[in-house]
């Protein structure tokens, strides 16, 4: 059996490589993404390096029935090339345990691929079940080559999340309210929205904030609020609150700012949940960091999956290189995703993204194709 490692710059160039010299019959045993070059750890590159696999001579096991012969022609000799390929054999699947978490192996184009899809931060499930519509939808192709595989995966993303519909503000409901942990930009998210209402749609927008927690967020929304010369109040509990959704009646757009809290825990949403309403006649859209971990991320939605979230915003994209967590949530849970930031910059660096800006972000990665 030969074993081999190889590096390069992307994953296509990396199983060109592979099917270059191991040819098609090749198995990835093992892929991650590592650095090279620089000068003192400054300014190195990434490299995706690839363990591949190919057996010119592989061994047919058969299982054969045990029969009834003399004692001694069952104590047969195993001679060492034997003895070779079981430890061979042993070793491949150390290998494989190790390197694969599914215990289940997809052709070694396909292979590369789902770990790519890893690598973004899509989780295991959604990964394998990704790759497995791809195989199933196209199993009847010609084995297909590495540029072909990442076309496909492209087009089963896209697929996937055309089932959402990607729902800004509809303007259907007057009050607009974002939740989520602390640190995410919830307050710059809520002023680069409705400073998009009042220049693009022309509405009439007033601001409440239920941050209470830090002055520091309030001097921050009152400091939005006084660009925008739009009206804010400050709000301590649900009585507080729901006095100021009544004084701002006449307006097209309430957008109400709430604590970051530590959402992981039950009670900072009971919290939440005495100070401001969640019902029908608003919308809420639950606000997370692509910088955050994608389990994080998970934990959160789960501790607001039992209130009314009309969608998801993703902030600080600019601040990362792997997109999957945009799937995790959105895809399983059909939750639209309604922004994404990517800057400070009030209102300019906020976007409403479809299936194919999504899928290019995941995909960036595989430029070849």
């Amino acid at each position: 059996m030969k074993i081999k490692k190889y590096t390069a710059p992307t994953m296509p160039e990396a199983m060109k490589q592979v099917r270059k010299e191991l040819g098609a019959d090749a198995v990835i045993l093992q892929s991650r993404e590592t650095k090279k070059g620089g000068f003192l750890g400054i300014f190195q590159k990434n490299y995706i390096e690839v363990v591949a696999a190919l057996d010119p001579s592989p061994v047919n096991i058969q299982q054969k029935q045990p029969d009834l012969k003399p004692k001694e022609h069952l104590h047969m000799p195993v001679s060492h090339s034997n003895e070779d390929v079981l430890t061979e054999i042993k070793n491949l699947k150390k290998l494989i345990s190790l390197s694969h978490e599914s215990g289940e192996a997809f052709p070694a184009e396909y292979e590369l691929m789902y770990r790519y899809l890893l690598e973004q931060d899509i989780s295991t499930d959604l990964s394998r079940s990704i790759m497995e519509n791809v195989i199933h939808k196209h199993s009847d192709e010609a084995e297909a080559d590495t540029d072909r595989v990442v076309a496909l995966t492209k087009q089963e993303l896209e697929t996937q999340l055309k089932q959402l519909s990607f729902e800004g503000i509809t303007f259907n409901k007057q009050v607009i309210q974002f939740v989520g942990p602390t640190g995410v930009g919830k307050t710059t998210t809520l002023a680069k929205v409705a400073a998009k209402a009042m220049m693009s749609h022309g509405k009439k927008v007033a601001f409440i904030t239920a941050d209470t927690y830090r002055i520091a967020a309030v001097d921050q929304l009152k400091t939005y609020a006084r660009i925008l010369n739009v009206p804010v109040k400050v709000v301590y509990d649900m009585h507080e609150y729901r006095n100021a959704i009544k004084s701002f009646h006449d307006y097209d757009l309430i957008f109400v700012d709430t604590a970051g809290r530590n959402f992981q825990s039950k009670r900072y949403v009971q919290e939440l949940k005495n100070t401001i309403d969640f019902n029908d006649l608003i919308d809420t859209y639950l606000v997370l960091s692509m910088t955050s971990k994608p389990k994080d991320m998970l934990s959160v939605y789960e501790q607001f999956s039992h209130l009314p979230i009309k969608g998801l915003v993703y902030t600080k994209a600019d601040e990362t290189r792997q997109f999957g967590s945009l799937l995790n949530i959105a895809l399983p849970h059909r939750l639209d995703i309604a922004y994404i930031t990517n800057g400070q910059d009030v209102p300019e660096d906020i976007l409403e993204p479809n299936a194919a800006y999504i899928t290019q972000l995941i995909m960036e990665g595989c430029k070849d194709a």
